[in-house]
């Protein structure tokens, strides 16, 4: 066998550098798309992202429906405070928000079905140990209509 130049390297150490097995039994070495492993990796992220951004959204969601129930009680809570009430609200008792013929706003006792005479239905509301009113159900623009400055006078009923 002639002798190897010193400048070759040994033939073990050109076997390792090969990127295949070169022997039987020898690990399967294959070379991987790494477009395809970028591409499965950013389809994962994007995933990912996705349903984060769908449970923020959710989240908003939801915080605006809570803020939409919060200026709807304040803005019924207020058109309350502005009737001429005859009768002391009873807590827990059940009220009825009603717009009057001269437009002020009227709250009573008696549910919308039980009227004889039409009425404006508001909002149906519930008094609570704390003095705030807990609005059961409100028509879509009980918050929009404006409280009269043309509210009967305590004294002229």
């Amino acid at each position: 066998m002639p002798k190897r130049p010193d400048d070759v390297a040994a033939d073990d150490q050109i076997l390792a550098l090969l990127p295949y097995a070169h022997m039987r039994g020898g690990f399967v070495i294959k070379p991987e798309d790494m477009g395809r492993v970028k591409g499965l990796a950013i389809e994962a992220m994007e995933g990912q992202v996705g349903e984060q951004l769908k449970q923020i959204y959710q989240q908003v969601e939801t915080l605006a429906r809570q803020a939409k129930a919060i200026r709807t009680r304040a803005e019924v809570s207020y058109k309350i405070y502005q009737c001429d009430l005859r009768f002391e609200p009873r807590i827990n008792q059940v009220y009825h928000l009603y717009e009057s013929e001269i437009g002020a706003p009227q709250l009573s006792l008696i549910a919308p079905d039980e009227w004889t005479t039409d009425r404006t239905h508001l909002a149906t509301v519930r008094l609570l140990a704390d003095h705030t009113w807990e609005v059961l159900e409100a028509k879509e623009n009980a918050a929009e209509i404006p409280v009269s400055e043309a509210a009967p006078d305590k004294a002229s009923n």
